[in-house]
């Protein structure tokens, strides 16, 4: 192979990774305000406590995260209230919503069953490029007329 055709392989190898790495970082956001979301409907409130029930996790990993996610916008607490989500936490948890059925409607027409769906579109809604995005939704769209 030429070193031409070598750099040209380095240089997508390497930006791919930086999409990797900086979809890594915003999947907890995404996650977290999701949750929120879910959250708010079924309970009209959440709470620190709320948030490490439905991750399995500890009151302080909540409060960590959380504090993190005030600091970019997405969500507001005070000490000792309630966690609300701001109008960019809102956005963001629709996006990830949207993102996340088109993907499990993706593999649900392609015959994974419900169970795999689920668990999969969680992983893949982080990574999926809008351009597949756009492309899963209207091959799904074909699929189910």
């Amino acid at each position: 192979m030429n070193s031409r055709k070598a750099n040209s392989k380095k240089v997508v190898a390497s930006r791919s990774h930086q999409r990797i790495r900086l979809d890594h970082s915003s999947e907890k956001a995404e996650d977290y305000v999701e949750a929120v979301a879910d959250i708010l409907i079924d309970k009209d409130e959440c709470r620190v406590v709320d948030l490490a029930a439905f991750f399995g996790v500890s009151h302080v990993t909540v409060t960590r995260i959380v504090a993190r996610l005030v600091g970019e916008g997405l969500l507001e607490t005070q000490p000792y209230r309630p966690i609300c989500l701001t109008a960019k936490g809102q956005r963001l948890a629709v996006e990830s919503r949207r993102r996340h059925q088109i993907v499990h409607d993706f593999l649900l027409a392609i015959g994974v069953d419900d169970a795999t769906a689920a668990h999969d579109a969680e992983g893949i809604e982080h990574h999926v490029s809008p351009t597949t995005l756009s492309k899963l939704e209207k091959l799904t769209a074909d699929l189910n007329p």
